[in-house]
């Protein structure tokens, strides 16, 4: 997976009608700054309103995904999304003169050929991904849907389906690298089921289908008479049956092409949380709804795990401690003093500063020529950090020492940099008994995790 964000190189534009709307649109791919994401701006509209790629956005899940936002709407977004997401293309402005972006062939393909031809651009700043660290689970009974997503230090998706038919049966798709999108998934089609399509149309839905953006698959046996009416409902001179189930003599570009849309069509929905992800999604019968729900409650998470964990610094304020009242407490000294300020002391918590600058001794030797703050400095500065927290516990704190005694669950979510400013938090996770401290610590940067572990140390007095 990129460090890095990306947009395009050049504005590229595709053209074509929009599946349930039926209207020609032009769609044009534009490049964006960092940190713009992916929006929609119809400018076919007065004053151009722009439509957020948000899940919050979401107003309609009619056989696809419809957002809105400043007065407009943008319907069935899912295949354009996926094709920027299975890039990993981070910041697009999508410019549509049209209600609805093309469907082309039914599948993400023809976006994807699109953007590889105007090119892709790194950008100087990291991805900010969401790291899924605890299981995330979604039900719906009734559809017997499920979706699960576990921790996983990468992106990948396992999708089965099952729909009862004796065409399809039961099927699993999967992707456990992005690279294998544009291969793999991207030309995977639209389908729908013969007995879905009179009510398609009479919901004014699929005005722009037909056997050329779409497969029809035949679940049942079908009379002479219907195939007629059939061929008049889709503008063709006539349409048959194939033995396989498939109507007009289409062929499945992949056995299994129905599993690998449904999965393309997630990646397109997901991609509505607004943050790339790192973690397993696994999902049985997935669908628009249930993609859309499961993406609000990682939203969700994201919102919930910012505000309780982030601490906000304001370097104008005062801290609670500086530079010579940290060095008074404890021992350590340069080149290993690591800690800049305390912003924040109480009898359970410490935050402390940590400002990393070129000038650091270690860069000398580690990564010349690509400098990252080394995991182990990281470690250190985070036990000085809960070091402050454990001698203010005793009276005359310099007079006592505090040891490592053990590091678990440590993990590193991304590079930490010269220019970079680390908030480091500490917490006891138990009141501290025979002079034993067990705490959590996490390391921010910008906002976002780059460090987590729990550590325990003891406190030892110096003449003992």
């Amino acid at each position: 997976m990129n460090d890095k964000q990306h947009t395009i190189k050049a504005p590229v534009t595709v053209s074509g009608v929009g599946l349930h709307t039926g209207v020609v649109s032009n769609m044009t791919f534009k490049p964006a700054p960092i940190n713009h994401g992916y929006k929609f701006q119809r400018i076919d509209m007065p004053g151009q309103p722009i439509v957020n790629a948000d899940v919050d956005n979401v107003v309609d899940l009619s056989r696809g995904t419809t957002l809105e936002q400043n007065g407009a709407r943008v319907n069935t977004v899912e295949h354009t999304l996926a094709a920027l997401v299975g890039l990993q293309i981070d910041n697009v402005l999508i410019e549509l003169d049209g209600p609805e972006p093309p469907i082309m062939d039914g599948s993400s393909i023809e976006f994807v050929n699109a953007l590889q031809e105007a090119g892709l651009q790194e950008q100087n700043a990291l991805r900010n991904y969401f790291e899924i660290t605890q299981g995330i689970s979604y039900k719906d009974e009734a559809r017997g849907v499920e979706i699960a997503a576990l921790p996983l230090d990468d992106y990948r998706l396992t999708v089965m389906v099952d729909y009862n038919s004796p065409v399809l049966g039961s099927q699993h798709a999967s992707i456990t690298d992005l690279n294998q999108f544009e291969k793999e998934i991207a030309p995977c089609r639209t389908f729908v089921f013969l007995h879905e399509l009179e009510i398609l149309f009479k919901q004014n839905l699929i005005k722009g289908g037909d056997l050329d953006n779409a497969i029809v698959i035949v679940d049942r046996v079908v009379q002479e008479e219907e195939l007629t009416q059939l061929s008049e409902l889709l503008k063709k001179p006539k349409v048959a049956v194939k033995e396989e189930g498939i109507l007009n003599n289409t062929e499945l570009r992949y056995k299994n092409e129905p599993a690998r849309h449904k999965l393309l069509d997630m990646l397109g929905d997901l991609a509505l949380i607004g943050r790339p992800i790192k973690g397993q999604i696994l999902a049985a019968r997935p669908g628009h709804a249930a993609n859309v729900a499961f993406a609000k409650k990682v939203k969700k998470m994201i919102h919930e795990a910012t505000i309780k964990n982030v601490p906000t610094y304001d370097p104008k304020k005062k801290p609670v401690m500086d530079i010579n009242q940290i060095a008074a407490t404890l021992p350590h000294r340069y080149p290993f003093l690591l800690i800049d300020k305390i912003i924040h002391l109480d009898e359970t918590t410490v935050t402390g500063v940590k400002n990393i600058t070129m000038n650091e001794p270690f860069f000398q030797g580690h990564f010349p020529g690509n400098p990252v703050l080394p995991g182990v400095i990281q470690i250190e500065a985070m036990a000085q950090t809960g070091g402050i927290l454990v001698l203010n516990t005793v009276e005359n704190p310099e007079d006592y020492w505090t040891y490592f005694l053990g590091i678990d669950k440590c993990r590193f979510k991304r590079k930490v940099v010269p220019g970079d400013t680390i908030i480091f938090k500490c917490e006891l996770l138990a009141p501290i008994k025979r002079g034993i401290a067990k705490m959590s610590g996490q390391a921010f940067v910008a906002g976002q995790l780059v460090m987590e572990a729990e550590m325990s140390a003891s406190i030892v007095k110096k003449d003992a």
